[in-house]
């Protein structure tokens, strides 16, 4: 992968930026996305935030060899705070965090944001409190999709300030749009981590466990309830 081709991730949330935004991507690692999203001619604006002092130099490297420096601001700094009210930021995009850090940022910083900006969020694992979060602080979620890269399962989630809503605990857990169409990759990703979580409820002392064992074997049961609703519908 490099700024030219970009993962089937990177593609992925790629799609998601509106034509024309003005994009800050946090936590950017090489600045990949933001430099093929502007070769492209897809954004008009950027911000390259990184916390590491590696990373940012990769960042710095990957904007000045594709001539780029005065299109895309390379800051070190936390979270949102590489974001200045003069960049007139529209969207935002986080990816390969987890989702609780994801929540963090966005928790800290809210007065960072303007209120209007569209967030692209790739988290990496901790997607339910991630989207409890949005649905606590009045964002709407647009757009979910699920891919399989080599061996990973990543979700994508899309979500903008808009008309409140209210999600169930399952919505929260599996994704809103993604319960709804159940395609293949969705499927099998719950496969597979009903059984890891079953081997893990396997191998815990009941004694020990208390509150989490409860929360898992509820997501067990929660997850072979979708799977045997899916079978049924399938057989049907």
């Amino acid at each position: 992968m490099n700024e030219r081709k970009l993962s089937a991730r990177l593609e992925r949330v790629a799609a998601q930026v509106p034509a024309g935004a003005r994009l800050a991507d946090i936590g950017t690692d090489h600045g990949y996305l933001l430099v093929a999203l502007m070769n492209r001619g897809l954004i008009s604006a950027a911000v390259a935030g990184e916390v590491a002092l590696t990373p940012w130099r990769a960042v710095e490297r990957s904007v000045r060899e594709n001539d780029l420096g005065e299109r895309i601001a390379v800051r070190l700094a936390d979270g949102l705070a590489a974001i200045e009210p003069a960049d007139r930021i529209d969207a935002i995009s986080f990816c390969g965090m987890g989702g609780e850090t994801i929540r963090d940022i966005l928790a800290r910083d809210r007065a960072r944001l303007g209120g209007t900006e569209r967030l692209i969020l790739q988290p990496n694992g901790g997607e339910q409190p991630l989207r409890q979060w949005l649905m606590d602080n009045g964002y709407r979620i647009l757009h979910e999709e699920l891919l399989q890269e080599n061996r990973f399962f990543y979700e994508i989630i899309v979500a903008e300030p808009g008309q409140p809503t209210r999600y169930s605990e399952r919505e929260l857990y599996f994704g809103p749009q993604l319960l709804q169409a159940r395609d293949p990759v969705f499927v099998a990703k719950w496969r597979r981590l009903l059984r890891l979580k079953q081997q893990t409820l396997a191998g815990q002392a009941r004694s020990s466990q208390g509150v989490a064992e409860e929360k898992l074997e509820q997501q067990v049961r929660w997850i072979a309830e979708l799977l045997a609703a899916h079978d049924g519908s399938a057989q049907a």
